[in-house]
């Protein structure tokens, strides 16, 4: 079983700026801002939403299939995927472009300025779902607008349930186009204020959402998450933490595991609770795609963490 993970890939330049903005913005100056912020700490860091959900799938023995466009800058990207042992087939290069960049300053009040560049990711269109073989689930998470609209059609077209994870791409759709997204998905995740932005761009209700779809997944960061079905809500725990380092790319590990729960029929509890554990071990670590484990190492943790065994 294979899974068609669509969306971005992106190079994450993360900046630390050692004191806090508010002391170097002048709220009545804002008009003609000009600032420049000493930042002697940097890391450049492989994202994404597609390279690192299927970066978390395949940790947990998973077979993830990304599907995405890059520039011509990938190289170190496309060294790192075949170290990890990512499938690069539907990688598609654009030469002219760069692949998508993020620039993250982050001060010490955790606040961050961010500077995003698409680059090849607007061309996420060029690609379609049809050209892979193979695929018994799919997962549409951020990436180029148009290619997110033909995505989900493409799916629904070569019958391949699927889960709509519009992540900080959600801003992209209007109301009307949310509603078509929910009417073509298996399973939609969001996190909790992306489920406020849905409910006021739709007009629909958590259960009115849930009663369209096999499942819609919420979660809350340390709160945990809940799982609603078309009956009941299900909440499930957080995952215990030892450290807090950096939560950037949590919410991609915790889709990486629950599209392994689902592609192994697992049940919504024990799916939500791998899909927590997920989460709480990329928190533990600096940079999306550097948490690393063993399956034996995952169980007991999760023994540990939930007092029950993962077969």
């Amino acid at each position: 079983m294979s899974a068609l993970i669509c969306g971005s890939f992106a190079y994450d330049t993360i900046m630390v700026f050692q004191d806090k903005f508010k002391n170097h913005i002048l709220p009545d100056k804002v008009h003609m801002l000009n600032v420049s912020f000493y930042v002697p700490d940097m890391r450049r860091e492989f994202g994404g939403c597609a390279g690192n959900i299927a970066y978390n799938l395949r940790l947990l023995g998973g077979v993830p299939v990304p599907m995405g466009t890059v520039g011509s800058d990938f190289g170190p990207y496309a060294d790192w995927m075949d170290k990890a042992g990512v499938d690069r087939t539907h990688v598609t290069l654009v030469e002219d472009r760069y692949t998508a960049q993020a620039y993250i300053t982050t001060d010490m009040d955790d606040n961050q300025i961010t500077a995003f560049h698409p680059g090849a990711m607007d061309a996420s269109h060029q690609n379609s779902v049809s050209d892979a073989v193979g695929i018994t689930i799919g997962i549409l998470s951020p990436d180029g607008r148009q290619g997110m609209l033909d995505h989900a059609s493409q799916f629904v077209d070569a019958g391949i349930p699927f889960i709509f994870d519009p992540g900080q791409g959600l801003p992209m759709f209007d109301g009307d186009e949310l509603r078509g997204f929910i009417a073509q998905a298996t399973w939609i995740s969001v996190n909790d204020y992306e489920l406020q932005m849905l409910q006021e761009r739709t007009g629909l209700s958590p259960h009115e959402i849930a009663e369209q779809v096999k499942g819609l997944i919420v979660t809350l960061g340390g709160e945990g998450s809940h799982i609603y079905t078309e009956n009941k809500r299900m909440d499930i725990p957080a995952a215990a933490v030892s450290e807090m380092n950096d939560p950037t790319g949590c919410g991609d590990a915790y889709r990486g595991g629950l599209l392994f729960g689902l592609m192994n029929g697992l049940d919504w509890e024990t799916t939500g609770r791998i899909a927590a554990l997920m989460g709480a071990i990329k928190i533990e670590q600096h940079g999306t795609q550097n948490h690393s484990f063993t399956l034996d190492e995952f169980r007991a943790r999760y023994q540990e963490s939930f007092g029950s065994s993962l077969a």
